[in-house]
């Protein structure tokens, strides 16, 4: 039976490699943010557990009334285009994460693919991304590998999932995205740059058309700088004004990504889409008051 209102949760990215999650004493495995701290996670983002503990209390206060939960993933090879394993430099050695390699690295010899067959396919894409003003290629470490504990979502909320299907007899929407080594893919509704020959990496147009069909849209996940505010983006330029007041950003469900040393301001620039999307007629919130 319908429900009154037809309510959907999107939760994106909710993964382990997300996770502020702090490393065992001893564990070699570990990845240090400016100020010392190791986590077990690969890419950290400073307040995620608590985002998503939010989310899942949220899910569990309000569960009965959601017509549907989206969750996506992060999904990654080892050879990817923004990690470090895709590139060398002039010296053969692979880049450090947070480096960023420009259209005029590429030219100069600075950085170039290891298999130089791809060299003007990288060309191209980099000059694309530029182009549309879209974030420069910046490398990443090794994250949200497919079959990996850093591919799952956390266990507070994975837990909560599953419990919100038991309990009424749904199945939450598993939405992959970044499985082609080409194109980084920060939006859930298409890459960055999207691939002729890869239907994945174009508009999801089935996706988007269920959010339409829906009354009312949550939205929370990390990192706001990065695959939220790019997802969001993207369904707004998509969905069609008449649906933009439908749509609920969770606020205190979602963090950036710190700023990397030298590098952009990713957490200004997560504020900066904040006022955008008000702008826009989008809904600012809490996880409190949504649905409330």
């Amino acid at each position: 039976m319908r429900k009154t209102i037809k309510a959907d949760l999107v939760i994106i990215d909710p993964q382990n490699d997300f996770m502020d999650i702090l490393a065992n004493p001893g564990d070699p495995v570990g990845f240090a943010l400016p100020g010392g701290a190791k986590f077990r996670s690969t890419l950290p983002v400073p307040g995620a557990l608590g985002d998503m503990a939010r989310v899942a209390a949220l899910i569990k206060r309000v569960g009965r009334r959601l017509n549907d939960i989206h969750v996506t993933l992060d999904s990654h090879r080892v050879v990817d285009v923004a990690h470090p394993g895709f590139w060398r430099g002039e010296n053969g050695k692979h880049p450090t994460p947070f480096t960023i390699i420009s259209n005029a690295d590429i030219k100069s010899g600075m950085w170039s693919p290891r298999n130089q067959a791809y060299r003007q396919r990288m060309l191209d894409y980099t000059a694309s991304l530029e182009a549309a003003g879209k974030f420069m290629l910046m490398i990443w470490p090794e994250h949200c590998l497919i079959g990996s504990w850093g591919h799952n979502v956390v266990d507070e909320l994975r837990t909560t999932l599953a419990d919100w299907e038991r309990e009424n007899f749904a199945t939450v929407d598993f939405v992959t995205k970044g499985t082609n080594t080409f194109t980084e893919h920060y939006g859930a509704l298409m890459a960055e740059v999207p691939d002729p020959a890869d239907p994945s990496t174009q508009l999801n147009g089935s996706f988007l058309s269920v959010l339409q069909e829906a009354d009312v849209i949550g939205i929370a996940g990390e990192a706001s700088s990065h695959c939220v505010a790019t997802t969001i983006r993207q369904i707004v330029d998509n969905i069609g004004d008449e649906h933009l007041r439908k749509i609920h950003i969770l606020a205190d469900c979602m963090s950036p990504v710190p700023q990397a040393p030298g590098g952009p301001d990713f957490p200004a620039i997560a504020q900066q889409f904040l006022k955008d999307m008000e702008a826009r007629g989008l809904v600012l919130t809490t996880s409190d008051a949504f649905l409330s």
